[in-house]
């Protein structure tokens, strides 16, 4: 039988999944500065199936505004190009038979626009989820005191309840904050 404490502690992991996540999409989002994780979610052909880029190449940094990826099997290189392509992350990939250069572009203002926008959608993603995670809890909470043998008593359910509406209203304000900082890293030239 599943106790309210242990409700409140499945509430806690999956808000903080949620923060995780908004902050793994917020690393695809470009901010002028050119960052590894932005090919985390590109996919290369290889052998019959799709790998992650990081698994056929090392990707790296050497410059604010360049990366560049060394595929481990040279022959790979025309997928590389294709797969950044597909990705439609604005940048024309370069190669010279070893290795693919990607040159970020300067951000326009309209760009920028864009990208903080794209931000919001995703903050906002983030805080539905945290909603819906606070309206299956209550679900949960309900259903164990409405249960006569768990012994849980109304005044529990309140406590209960109010604890993952505490939760849940921190995990905004931290949606929130990330957002924030996600504004500022965007807008700032």
């Amino acid at each position: 039988m599943t106790t309210g404490k242990e409700v409140i502690q499945e509430c806690q992991n999956k808000m903080q999944k949620t923060i995780e996540a908004t902050k793994e999409k917020f690393t695809s989002i470009r901010a002028g500065r050119a960052s590894v994780a932005m090919l985390d979610n590109i996919k290369v052909e290889q052998y019959g199936s799709d790998m992650p880029l990081n698994q056929v190449a090392t990707v790296s940094a050497p410059e604010a505004r360049l990366l560049v990826i060394d595929p481990w099997d040279k022959t790979m290189i025309p997928k590389i190009e294709k797969a950044i392509l597909a990705a439609n992350l604005g940048m024309n990939p370069n190669n010279d038979g070893r290795v693919v250069r990607l040159v970020m572009p300067e951000l326009t203002a309209d760009r920028r626009k864009e990208y903080v926008k794209l931000a919001k959608k995703e903050a906002e993603n983030g805080k539905i989820a945290v909603r819906n995670i606070r309206k299956d809890m209550n679900t949960a909470l309900k259903k164990i005191e409405k249960d006569k043998e768990s012994g849980m008593s109304e005044d529990e359910l309140k406590r209960f309840e109010a604890e993952v509406q505490t939760l849940t209203d921190k995990t905004i304000k931290d949606l929130d904050d990330l957002l924030a900082k996600k504004e500022k890293e965007i807008t700032t030239v």
